[in-house]
Parts: C-alpha cells; structure tokens; sequence
C-alpha cells in the first residue's frame, strides 16, 4: 500500500515558511489572535479539548505551554499532539530549562510529523521557582540558540552535528519578549537579536502599562524591527484587585498601574471588571502602529477569551480565512 505524506511535506506557500494559520493570518495582514492553554494535571485528553473548544472559537493558533514557571504539568508536545488530532493549530513551546539538544532537536521532529506548525522558544524559568526546586535544571540552550538551531534544522536541513535531515521541519518560529523588564531600553535590542536568530513573530509578556508599552513600540519602528517581525501584544483580565497587586510585587516584568488596581478595587463585580479592562486594553493596543496581534492569557478561565475578544471587536474587520 502507498503511503502518502503528511502535508507539511509539501512546499509552503510562495513567502512562507510553513502551512501554519497564523502565519497566513500575519502574512495577509489581518490581525492575528493566539490564545493561551492552561495545562491539565491530567492523563485524560478530554481535560485538554475542553479547555480548547472556547480557545477555538477565536484564536489562530493555541499555545500549549511548557511547564510555564517550572511547574509540572502535561507536557507541550503532549498537548500539541493532541491538538493537532483534532485540527487545532498549536503553538508548541519548548523551554530550555528541561532537555539537553538532542531531546530538543528529536522532539522538534516528531512535534512536526504531527503536524505542527508554529515553536515558540524560550530559556524557561529557573526550577527555584518551581513545585519542585530540588529538579536539576539543563539550559544547554537560551532561547536564542535554540532559535538558530531551528532555524539550521529548517533552512539548511541539517543538525547541528551537520548530519543530514531527510525532510526538514516547516515551522514558523516565534520568541517570547517582556516590553515592561526594566532597563527598558534594553528590551528592543534584545528583541532584534532574537529576530536575528531567526523569530518570525513575538508573544510578549502582559501588557497592562499602555503607555510603557507605546514607548518600546516606538523604539522597535525606530529600529525597524515592526518591519522584520510580527509582534503580538500579551493580554489578560485580572481577576481582583489583590490578584493585581500579587502580580505586581511578584511577577518580574509585570506592572499593573494603581488606576487600574483602583477600578477593581472600587467594583462591585470584580470579575466583570477586570474582563472590561482587558477589552479596553485590547482596544487601545489595536491602534499602536505595529502591533499585529494579541496574545491571550487567561489562567483556568479559557471560557473567558472569547467573550474578551468578542466583545473588543477585533474579528469584526476580518473575513474568514480558509
């Protein structure tokens, strides 16, 4: 019997890297939505299409996250997997933290066997932080070396022994970036020697300080880099004005400004409240000339991300893309 080839053999599109949906969505234009999935402390793959079904409704790709501050949890190519079964596009995260090059180099293979299309890369936070400190940590990779060496696998179709590959990875790369990490006139530098490494689009961090965050975007147009990358801004809705405060105090690169601590606090309706501001905030970074989408984090509140987008009309100028 003949055996066909998975798609993502074939030839992307003249332009593109990949078959991936986001990277149609940025590459046409439009302004691209990718959505955040909190990982199951589960076996049961139905715990993860349930989070993903209200992701699904708007997003364009879906993140599977990869033990996010060194918590353990189902694993990204797990997710990812499980992902692709079901026709979601994933966005497969591999943090440095855990596996040495070999692990990393094999994986990104079988992540695109199954179809997938899009890697984020990053160094990961450090075990301390962690539910289990005493885990001893890898980084035989930072996220900037784990982007060259994708990018070698996909381009040169080689490891980085320079062994051969016989069908290299079609995969969009993307990075992750944190406008609001003080010295901020560092931040777009670092972000263009991530782009030199090879991203194709950026999640940042959440965005609470609009004002900080046009101050970043107007250095990346100064640099160029809006022209050379697609920036998709981190959004959320806090949950209560306590929530907001833990943030701030303990949560590097994240500042909340004391009026928007101030409305939460004042409302009656905390929830709803904080669903507001992240629409508005939505709103407002829509308009910052460079900014190509937003990137949605909403902890074990997926149900949450389509109402936010919704009711922030960014789908409403968008046709539907096949």
């Amino acid at each position: 019997m003949e055996h066909m080839l998975p798609s993502s053999y074939a030839p992307p599109p003249e332009g593109h890297v990949s078959h991936s949906r986001l990277e149609k969505v940025l590459r046409s234009g439009r302004f691209a939505i990718t959505a955040e999935l909190n990982p199951p402390d589960s076996a049961d793959p139905s715990d993860v299409y349930d989070a993903a079904r209200p992701l699904a409704e708007v997003a364009d790709a879906i993140n599977a996250t990869d033990a996010s501050g060194a918590n353990c949890h189902m694993s990204s190519i797990g997710i990812s997997a499980l992902l692709t079964r079901a026709g979601y596009s994933p966005v497969y995260q591999i943090s440095c933290r855990d596996r040495n090059r070999i692990a990393i180099q094999g994986d990104v293979l079988g992540a695109a066997a199954m179809g997938v299309s899009n890697v984020l890369c990053l160094t990961g936070d450090g075990v301390g932080v962690g539910d289990q400190p005493g885990a001893k940590p890898v980084f035989d990779f930072d996220s900037l070396s784990l982007l060259r060496t994708i990018k070698t696998m996909r381009d040169s179709g080689t490891f980085l022994s320079g062994r051969k590959i016989t069908n290299p990875p079609r995969l969009f790369l993307g990075a992750a970036e944190n406008p609001c990490i003080p010295p901020y006139e560092w931040r777009p530098e670092r972000l263009a020697k991530k782009v030199a490494a090879g991203a194709e689009f950026i999640q940042t961090n959440y965005i609470f300080d609009i004002p900080l965050f046009e101050n970043f975007m107007s250095r990346v147009r100064e640099m160029g880099l809006d022209k050379k990358v697609f920036i998709l801004a981190g959004v959320g809705p806090l949950a209560s004005a306590r929530a907001a405060r833990w943030m701030r105090s303990n949560v590097p690169g994240i500042h909340v400004p004391d009026a928007l601590i101030d409305r939460m606090e004042k409302s009656s309706s905390p929830g709803e409240e904080g669903k507001r501001i992240c629409v508005e905030l939505i709103q407002q970074i829509r308009e910052i000339n460079g900014v190509s989408g937003i990137h949605v984090m909403a902890y074990r509140k997926e149900h949450q991300v389509s109402e936010i987008i919704n009711e922030s009309g960014v789908l409403s100028s968008r046709s539907e893309l096949a």
